[in-house]
């Protein structure tokens, strides 16, 4: 078994790959594909996709984008937590953020990767992981410390993502299920703790700490 580098015969470890990006999802797929104790036996393409998948292919490791159309890849992980215990979940991002890595630990992800390591690196994380470790980028392990915890709270968060496409309070009330004035406290309390000067400017900071 010369990918696994294991001297005795191991069953293929079952992956399931989140990816929106077709040439990223098939690459990443072709290459995993070519070790010879990895199958990736599901593809999706967007957050709302990955439970059902997991649930119906029963993979060993999802390996998981953060950024997917639909639910993220932190909010399903918490999912295939509660839903499929068994798979454990590997999250490979473009964005090396401290607060993602943070929310993916808090989500039940067993590893943290960014996806400008070798798919060799990529392959013994799989292995990894499926042997009960926790992997982490160490760069941004060390950068999480020093970065501390996500100040905003759920409700705060929740507010804020109602927010991003330019919603009035009054249309983020009724979507949330909250008064205008609850609302208008969350978005207070968020800008003060992000620093900023306005709620644009909240999620921006926000989304750039990886609190959303």
């Amino acid at each position: 078994m010369s990918g696994s580098g294991y001297p005795w015969p191991v069953n293929d470890i079952r992956v399931l790959l989140a990816e929106d990006q077709g040439m990223m999802r098939g690459a990443l797929a072709l290459l995993l594909g070519m070790e010879d104790d990895i199958e990736v036996v599901a593809q999706v393409s967007t957050g709302d996709a990955i439970v059902e998948a997991a649930l119906l292919h029963r993979p060993d490791v999802a390996l998981l984008d953060i950024e997917l159309p639909g639910i993220s890849g932190l909010d399903a992980a918490a999912v295939l937590r509660e839903q499929a215990p068994g798979c454990r979940v590997l999250i490979l991002t473009t964005f090396g953020r401290p607060g993602y890595l943070r929310r993916a630990m808090e989500a039940g992800a067993a590893g943290f990767l960014v996806k400008d390591g070798p798919v060799e690196e990529l392959a013994a994380a799989i292995r990894r992981v499926l042997g009960g470790e926790t992997v982490v980028d160490p760069a941004l392990a060390a950068a999480a410390l020093s970065a501390g915890p996500n100040p905003l709270t759920a409700r705060e968060r929740e507010v804020l993502k109602a927010s991003v496409d330019g919603a009035t309070v009054a249309d983020i009330a009724g979507r949330l299920h909250l008064s205008e004035s609850t609302v208008r406290n969350y978005l207070s309390s968020a800008i003060g703790k992000t620093g900023t000067r306005n709620r644009a400017e909240a999620v921006r900071e926000a989304r750039q700490q990886g609190w959303l």
